[in-house]
């Protein structure tokens, strides 16, 4: 299988909200989300739109052999004393799960030997079982960082973190 990962534009912030609804559907049962009167969960677009205006933001399209498989969001960490890129969200279609794909992308963007941030909810029992899989794994140790909204269940961890 190629796996790709393709570069987005503004223009395609409506294919982005309508994958991204799938990617609220999943996390709705932890989140306790509802949906609105449209029958759609909510996105905030001013947030969706950062992806396409801020520095350091993007937002890619994951192919398998050619076809849309999911989406990774990447944002500049806004953690004090943190300079470094953030893997916000992957989101991988039923379909396309456990094949590797998830794994090789992480491999791909993160393996660079750059330091990266990662955050994931710990009631995430799908992120929380791939990310512990993938870090366990990782030839260099993650550094656990605590913040605030580790109180909200928000875990945080910086990784391939400098040697000093």
């Amino acid at each position: 299988m190629q796996i790709e990962l393709l570069p987005t534009s503004a223009e395609q912030l409506p294919l982005l909200a309508n994958l991204y609804q799938f990617y609220a559907y999943e996390s709705s049962d932890w989140e306790q989300e509802d949906v609105e009167t449209d029958g759609r969960f909510y996105i905030h677009e001013p947030h969706l739109q950062r992806y396409w205006q801020d520095a350091g933001w993007s937002a890619q399209l994951v192919l398998a052999d050619g076809f849309i498989a999911g989406f990774v969001l990447i944002e500049r960490s806004e953690l004090p004393g943190i300079d470094a890129p953030e893997f916000a969200d992957l989101f991988i279609l039923k379909k396309y799960r456990r094949q590797g794909i998830g794994r090789a992308l992480v491999q791909q963007l993160m393996g660079d030997g750059q330091p990266w941030l990662l955050r994931y909810y710990c009631q995430d029992e799908l992120a929380r079982a791939f990310w512990q899989r993938l870090l366990s794994e990782w030839p260099r140790p993650a550094r656990a960082i605590w913040t605030e909204d580790e109180a909200d269940g928000l875990l945080t961890y910086l990784i391939n973190p400098p040697v000093h």
